[in-house]
């Protein structure tokens, strides 16, 4: 089958797979910029204090010993002071990493065992603007010396020389900046990976759903058996979307078969009342016409036609009639519910049959008093059809009973005669409309009224026959209906 468009043309930056594995990455981006941010400064700040540790003791040493300029350069045998305040020759030219320079109360750099200040210590001591200030500080401070930065401390001597240290931090800066580009490099490469897994799961993930959009694609081209396949690799959410999409596909196709079914029947109804209206109206005119042409000359013919006519008149106003019983029965009108002694319905409905049938054997159980919440011109209409059915399409000689009781909270009445009884395709379909079994008397129409009134009281009608075996017709009807349809 072609693939719907939709699918086709969801591929694009619109497409829910393409947004969330932007937002998957997009978070993820976040969480390792946030992640290294933190990391970093981290780093940074426990190396930086680890500088500042090693400068402010270096400093406290110094300040501990209460020496004075000359006695610094009186005592050059502490060959430690010298090493670590007296840069080697090859850094004169380079920038050290540490470097240590005593200055006057100018801030100028003076001469430290013997030795002029180097250019770096020229440096350090054009940075520091005011050693005093510097000194007072417990921390020490950031200067930029060379195009690089350093952290400097200074401390006081006896005699008012300040010396100062400085530690560079330049390769803390250098191992700050590999560390980002190494993380920037990994984030990169599980951004790369996230996306690429992310993009196969979802696609998996959301196969159930392009099988829903194809299916209902199906569906609207006219294929209504097709549903939505179970899928394995499916969420709850997803599969609970399957389910009530299939149970709605399922509630669509029936409502169109039922539809379709329908309108057949209505079709077929409007077929079988044209064809039985045709019969009475084709027999008027017929005698009509031989009236207007004179061929009904004697009496006898003028009253015979007239009576015929007539007869075909009181067909058609019970067709008519029946018609709209039936129709009034399909707009489900509001029935006028009171206590209704069903007993006396069956005994007045036996009374008129035997009027009618003095030959008839007819037994009735129907004692005592039998109430139920109907409507009781429906009932009797319901009473009225069966009898006449057995009246109109058994001979005379056949038995018939009538029986009501109650059974388990419903009120069974029940007419059975032993005539031939129907064939089982004939019994599936006694209750369509304008169906005579074998071509018989009567408009079909009685047993779809009996079936209608008795579906709007909220009760069941059924048949029982075989062929020899007569026609017996049961109703059921709820003692109080559940609504008035």
């Amino acid at each position: 089958m072609r693939r719907p468009r939709a699918l086709r043309c969801g591929r694009g930056m619109h497409s829910l797979r393409v947004k969330l594995t932007l937002a998957n990455v997009a978070l993820l981006a976040i969480g390792i910029v946030a992640a290294t941010a933190v990391s970093l400064m981290g780093m940074r700040h426990y190396l930086m204090d680890q500088i500042d540790a090693e400068l402010v003791k270096t400093r406290d040493s110094i300040a501990g010993t209460g020496l004075t300029l000359r006695k610094l350069d009186s005592l050059s045998a502490l060959s430690f002071l010298r090493d670590r305040m007296v840069p080697g020759e090859s850094d004169e030219e380079s920038t050290a990493d540490t470097v240590f320079t005593a200055v006057d109360a100018t801030g100028r750099a003076v001469s430290l065992f013997g030795v002029p200040p180097t250019a770096a210590q020229s440096d350090l001591a054009d940075a520091v603007r005011d050693p005093h200030a510097l000194a007072l500080k417990a921390d020490p401070g950031d200067i930029s010396m060379r195009g690089a930065a350093y952290r400097v401390t200074a401390t006081r001597l006896g005699d008012g020389t300040y010396v100062l240290m400085a530690t560079s931090t330049e390769a803390l800066r250098q191992g700050i900046t590999k560390a980002l580009k190494l993380d920037l490099a990994v984030g990169t490469l599980l951004l790369a990976l996230l996306a690429c897994l992310t993009l196969f799961s979802v696609r998996r993930r959301m196969r159930p759903l392009e099988d829903m959009v194809e299916t209902s694609s199906a569906i609207a081209e006219g294929d209504l058996t097709r549903r939505v396949p179970s899928s394995r690799e499916t969420s709850l959410e997803v599969e609970q979307l399957r389910l009530a999409l299939n149970s709605m596909l399922h509630q669509v196709e029936a409502a169109y078969r039922t539809r379709e079914r329908s309108a057949g029947q209505l079709r077929r109804f409007v077929a079988d009342a044209s064809h039985e209206l045709r019969t009475p109206l084709s027999a008027i005119r017929g005698y009509l016409q031989l009236y207007d042409q004179g061929m009904l000359r004697e009496p006898e013919e003028r009253k015979r036609a007239w009576d015929r006519m007539n007869g075909e008149v009181d067909r058609m106003g019970r067709l008519v009639d029946e018609l709209l019983t039936l129709a009034r029965l399909d707009q489900r009108p509001e029935l006028r519910l009171r206590n209704v002694d069903v007993s006396r319905l069956v005994r007045d409905a036996a009374e008129d049959l035997r009027a009618q049938q003095p030959d008839r054997p007819v037994t009735v159980h129907a004692d005592g008093t039998l109430l139920v919440r109907a409507d009781e011109s429906g009932l009797r209409q319901v009473l009225g059809n069966l009898v006449a059915n057995v009246r109109t399409h058994t001979p005379t000689e056949v038995p018939v009973r009538l029986r009501v009781e109650r059974v388990d909270g419903v009120v069974r009445l029940s007419v059975r005669d032993e005539g031939p009884g129907l064939a089982a395709e004939d019994a599936a379909r006694v209750f369509d409309r304008f169906f005579r079994a074998g071509g018989g008397a009567g408009s079909g129409l009685g047993l779809a009224i009996v079936q209608g009134v008795v579906r709007a009281h909220g009760g069941e009608v059924s048949v029982r026959t075989a062929p020899g075996e007569g026609l017996g017709v049961t109703v059921e009807l709820p003692t109080r209906p559940k609504s008035c349809v």
